[in-house]
């Protein structure tokens, strides 16, 4: 085999067993950080040794034996006057002398644990949530430096510091490498969550640069949360996150048009959308819904995008069922952002004049001073309602207030039309 051909399955076999491998040798080592390193290692040996002897029958168990020897040599080289350590080299070494491991089967042992673990370590709420998101794309994801930072438009250093100082914040504050239970399990379930979610709204629409989306973080994002509803089953959260993602990614094909320009979800060819991934999706929020109790706000938001998805036509969309979800998720998660969406879901369902009422209230929220949905979406409204002069200035703020070329040209162009109507 070419080396070339070598080295595109080395990258392919890492995109599949990297989490797998950094979670078996975090259980191991018991440090997430030292883990990465020892995997990285092991990846840098397939590069050299490979390319020679050829792609091994059972890669991943392969990684997992080089990382395992790399974590002894580490461990060796301590002075080891830490009982910590001591333990853990006296654990890795006897267990290889005692008997030749199975390392396949070590590698599928608890795999959903280790996984599980390492989610929950890599999204832990003491880190902030740009670390958060960074170390889940490199440790979870699989995603390179290089890939994270063009993702974020950030500059490569400025994201490698960001999970090296993740890591030792991880290991100075001594966090366990676990899944907490109880009151703890709930609140960093939804650091979890929310860093999933996060990470898909960058892919679905990029907050910043030329690019209308990143597709590449909406497949990650869709992964991760694959990922996740297998291994917490009886989370129905886990599943609604599931379901909104699989469902708003239906619609990335038809987000933009031949040219790649963007298409807005009302002007969208719905015969473009992703059948496959709506399935999935009413799936898994039919099984959110099946365990029980009050929806959250991921189930209540995968609902909202159940009736966009069930619509054969924009027309069609029953506008009285969204503004009833929002109603609850209103109750569920207060904040000016879901009042602004309820807001437009009111307009659609009681006219423009009902949802200019509902957003003329949210003009003084402090938090909405630098959202520039809020003045896109107010001129919308008062474009429907022909008063142009009005619309074209709050078109403009907003096109002032975003960081993403396209959407600004978007805004720009909706505040010449309406400029010309105005005359």
């Amino acid at each position: 085999m070419a080396t070339t051909d070598v080295k595109r399955s080395i990258d392919a076999i890492w995109r599949i067993e990297s989490a797998r491998l950094i979670g078996g040798i975090a259980r191991l080592v018991r440090d997430v950080g030292l883990a990465e390193e020892l995997a990285q290692d092991a990846l840098l040996a397939a590069l050299q040794r490979w390319p020679e002897t050829g792609v091994p029958e059972n890669p991943g168990a392969w990684l997992m034996a080089t990382a395992r020897n790399r974590a002894i040599d580490h461990f060796r080289r301590q002075k080891l006057l830490d009982r910590k350590h001591e333990a853990i080299a006296y654990d890795l070494e006897t267990d290889q002398e005692a008997s030749t491991p199975d390392l396949e089967a070590m590698l599928d042992d608890d795999v959903g644990d280790d996984l599980l673990r390492l989610i929950f370590t890599a999204c832990h709420p003491l880190l902030p949530a740009e670390a958060r998101i960074a170390l889940t794309l490199r440790v979870v994801g699989g995603l390179t430096t290089g890939e994270i930072a063009r993702a974020f438009l950030a500059q490569e250093a400025a994201i490698s510091q960001r999970i090296v100082r993740a890591k030792r914040t991880l290991t100075r504050e001594r966090v366990a490498y676990e899944v907490p239970h109880g009151a703890e399990l709930a609140a960093r379930l939804s650091s979890v969550l929310e860093v999933i979610y996060l990470i898909f709204n960058e892919g679905y629409s990029a907050t910043a640069g030329d690019d209308w989306m990143r597709p590449q973080l909406c497949q990650e994002a869709v992964r991760l949360g694959r990922i996740l509803a297998g291994l917490a089953p009886g989370e129905p959260e886990v599943h609604g996150l599931a379901a909104l993602m699989e469902i708003q990614s239906s619609r990335l094909k038809a987000r933009v048009d031949a040219s790649g320009e963007p298409v807005l979800l009302p002007d969208q060819n719905r015969g473009r959308w992703d059948q496959l991934l709506i399935r999935r999706g009413l799936a898994a929020l039919q099984r959110a819904r099946s365990i029980g109790g009050p929806p959250g706000p991921y189930v209540l938001q995968a609902a909202i995008a159940a009736c966009h998805a069930r619509a054969r036509t924009a027309a069609e969309t029953d506008w009285r069922l969204i503004l009833s979800l929002y109603d609850r998720l209103a109750t569920v998660t207060p904040s000016p952002v879901v009042e602004l969406n309820r807001a437009v879901a009111l307009s659609m369902a009681d006219g423009p004049a009902a949802g200019l009422a509902a957003v003329d209230l949210l003009m003084a929220a402090p938090s909405l001073s630098r959202y520039h949905h809020l003045p896109s979406v107010r001129g919308d409204l008062l474009s429907k309602l022909e008063r142009y002069s009005e619309a074209r200035g709050e078109f403009e703020r907003a096109a002032a207030l975003t960081a993403n070329a396209r959407e600004r040209a978007i805004l720009l162009a909706r505040a010449a039309a309406c400029a010309r109507q105005a005359t």
